[in-house]
């Protein structure tokens, strides 16, 4: 019936994320700002392919390699769309966020039970529908 979409991606790709959102047909999410970090170990060779305007000198590059695992910021967007909807969404946020690099995120599907619009108390698919309750 319906999924969420839960993204974790790079700060500096939330733009770019947003208007191909919007311009897929998807403009209802929620975004917001979040730290955190994979498995893998950073080094200085990471950190600098995590930076699309350039590299970074080594005054920023140096302290997220010290005391071991760092947390990165990142930014977390929610979708709430139908099931029909979901490869959509995945292969439009992966368009915009894959640069084959580590860090480039991860996406997340999640079943939902059931959404209630609180402005018309309108429940399940109408509840996300953008044309439901005008």
């Amino acid at each position: 019936m319906m999924k969420e979409v839960m993204a974790i991606i790079r700060m500096n790709k939330i733009n770019a994320t947003k208007e191909a959102l919007v311009e897929a047909g998807f403009p209802s999410f929620t975004a917001r700002k979040v730290m955190g970090r994979g498995r893998k170990a950073l080094d200085e060779d990471m950190v600098k392919a995590m930076n699309d305007d350039g590299p970074l000198d080594s005054s920023e590059v140096l302290p997220l390699l010290a005391n071991g695992p760092r947390l990165l910021p990142k930014r977390m967007i929610s979708l709430i769309v139908p099931d029909d909807k979901v490869a959509t969404v995945v292969e439009t946020v992966i368009k915009c966020n894959s640069n084959k690099n580590p860090g480039d995120g991860k996406i997340f599907v999640m079943p939902i039970v059931d959404v209630c619009r609180v402005r018309t108390a309108e429940t399940g698919i109408d509840a996300i529908d953008e044309m439901a309750g005008k």
